[in-house]
């Protein structure tokens, strides 16, 4: 059977079969593997047979669709198996999930406490560049919070070495021998107990590739917070201790645990289609106590599926609800397990039973409304941080009452402006263009209803400005409530259906006017596509540094400053010769104005949700 997909390969897998290319190999790997990536492939049973050229054939055999050995890679040429063909099959196929390992407790040692002034830790603070992990300390028989083992440090230090290397090289010079040795050093980090730098380490390789195979689903921001992260946590493997050390170190997968019996009352489904073509939905369910779980099904499909999905039984006990059944009826369930971030297992222990629903206005779905915007904004950030604590994470929706405003037009379109409770004016957006989903449709409508009284849910989109995109609302007749991804408005549904459109012109400031911090956002982005070199040759900063200060931001001049110099920075020997590059200072810098720049722009959205002041429009 002709079939395009490569299995997934076990990251020691492709770090092996690289190191063990010859040098002059490892120069023809990157062709390779675009050469490897375009040959015909077929799948029969567990195995994927590529067909090198006329008279040669790979075979890459995945039991469990993950090749887990190097002997499951075979080439037929003559060269094999110390061949570039094997390597490259490996480093042309996904990157396999990491299994978790049995845990080994790691001795207690005693370690300096890390120092308030460390931006990988507190990334607001006013500090300089981070430092790489620190060594270990001597060993200390006394009563001291649990730090990271010798082990653990050193696979840290292999993480954070192979991190700066992507910084030093760019998106451009970062090919399959670069993301080797971060493959090598995830899989170092799983078995010294680090999952979450070694799912750092991972997020990394996969964008690389998306990046270098100009995959239009990536996003260089994408790839700002994956580097950032895993430098991130593997400086902090280092300098934490105790619980916090518990957070760096990570869980190797979010378990599903028990919670009892919950009575669950449907608030919403929304379809769920992703860039890399998977589709279905998330049917949103509240507790009695108002705790959020979610009940998804999505598989490779699109618009498509989610759309055809909706309409299907969930996934939970012996229920006949369908998704878009369950969004407004309700569940009793018992024996129920769920994730840290709230979706709902269905495990053959899980009994479910349809019971009745309440509507949005009814306890205990109404005291989701009653919590102000800004404490609802603050908790939603919390959830969307780029650095957060992974198992930390809860839900990032809004629960508000608003009044429409109408259309308002922005750079790149135009979006509805809405007044929620403490005078907040709030942008709501479309939370999926796809034309087969009826978010757009919907949105332009209730944009024509100026006046409009709604009770709506939305997610938290980081701003400079309040912003949402809009998931759900209740009817403008005040019946019912509209999924907005699935339900159709039409213009009789609307309180005047032949009220004229006026375009709103928000008074300034409401616009979130772009801050100057976005000339050091603009510097951080730019290493990643052309690396440290390139960074280097921008020149005199001093004009960007002024305005920076200027708008009160002198912590952003300097590390705007400090990285640029950094960047350009090549010392030379007594003989006048130039020295390799700093890759490990230059790589504290940058952390440190990337972790900077996430601080701030967090603080400047959760600021925007405050109440007007008295007297203000």
């Amino acid at each position: 059977m002709n079939d395009d997909r490569l299995p997934s390969v076990a990251p020691e897998v492709t770090a092996t079969l690289v190191e063990d290319l010859s040098p002059r190999l490892r120069k023809r790997l990157d062709a390779a593997v675009t050469k490897i990536g375009a040959r015909p492939k077929r799948r029969d049973g567990d195995t994927v047979t590529i067909e090198v050229d006329d008279e040669t054939e790979l075979r890459l055999h995945a039991p469990g669709g993950v090749v887990a050995t190097t002997d499951a890679v075979t080439c037929g040429c003559l060269l094999a198996p110390a061949c570039v063909h094997r390597a490259a099959a490996a480093c042309a196929a996904p990157a396999a999930d990491l299994p978790p390992e049995p845990v080994d407790r790691p001795t207690v040692e005693a370690l300096e406490p890390p120092s308030a002034a460390d931006p990988a830790r507190t990334p607001g603070s006013e500090t300089g560049p981070v430092p790489a992990p620190a060594p270990a300390s001597a060993p200390d028989s006394g009563s001291l919070p649990e730090v990271a083992s010798p082990a653990q440090r050193a696979a840290a230090g292999a993480l954070w070495s192979a991190g700066a290397a992507v910084l030093e090289a760019g998106v451009d010079g970062a090919g399959a021998v670069t993301q080797s040795a971060l493959l090598r050093a995830a899989h170092t980090a799983r078995l010294r107990q680090l999952p979450r730098a070694a799912a750092a380490a991972l997020s990394v390789v996969t964008l690389l590739r998306a990046a270098r195979a100009g995959d239009p689903s990536y996003r260089t921001a994408d790839l700002v917070t994956a580097l950032a992260e895993l430098l991130g946590t593997a400086h902090r493997v280092g300098t934490t201790s105790g619980t916090e050390l518990a957070a760096v170190r990570g869980r190797a997968r979010r378990p599903y645990s028990p919670d009892g019996s919950l009575r669950l009352y449907g608030l919403f489904t929304e379809p769920v289609v992703t860039d890399s073509g998977h589709g279905g939905v998330r049917t949103w369910v509240a507790a009695s106590d108002g705790r959020l779980f979610t009940v998804g099904d999505v598989a490779p499909g699109g618009a498509g599926r989610a759309l055809g999905v909706a309409d299907r039984a969930v996934r939970l006990g012996d229920s006949a609800l369908t998704h878009r059944e369950l969004g407004r009826a309700g569940l009793a369930v018992s024996g129920a397990t769920a994730s840290p971030d709230g979706r709902l297992g269905a495990g053959k222990g899980v009994k479910a039973v349809t019971a009745r629903g309440a509507a949005w206005t009814e306890p205990p779905l109404a005291v989701l409304w009653e919590t102000p915007p800004s404490e609802q904004a603050a908790r939603a950030l919390r959830s969307t941080a780029r650095y957060a604590d992974p198992e930390g994470r809860g839900s990032d929706l809004l629960f508000l009452d608003v009044e429409l405003l109408g259309a308002v037009r922005e750079s790149g379109g135009s979006c509805l402006l809405a007044r929620c409770q403490g005078g907040v004016l709030v942008r709501l957006t479309v939370a999926d263009d796809d034309p087969a989903l009826a978010h757009r449709d919907n949105v332009t409508l209730l944009a024509a209803a100026p006046g409009t009284r709604l009770r709506i849910i939305g997610r938290l989109v980081p701003a400079p400005h309040p912003r949402l995109t809009l998931l759900a609302c209740s009817h403008p007749s005040g019946e019912g409530t509209i999924d907005l991804g699935f339900d159709r408005l039409g213009r009789a549904d609307l309180p005047d259906p032949n009220a004229p459109v006026h375009p709103v012109q928000p008074r300034p400031g409401d616009s979130g006017a772009q801050s100057p911090l976005y000339l050091l956002e603009r510097r951080v982005e730019q290493t990643v596509p052309a690396g440290r070199a390139a960074l280097g040759l921008l020149g005199d900063v001093t004009a960007e540094t002024r305005r920076i200060r200027r708008a009160g931001l002198p912590t952003a001049a300097g590390l705007l400053t400090a990285l640029c110099a950094s960047a350009a920075r090549r010392d030379r020997d007594p003989f006048g010769r130039l020295l390799p590059a700093d890759t490990d200072g230059f790589a504290s810098h940058w952390l440190a104005a990337a972790r900077y720049t996430a601080a701030v722009a967090e603080s400047l959205c959760s600021a925007a949700w405050e109440p007007a002041r008295e007297g203000v429009a």
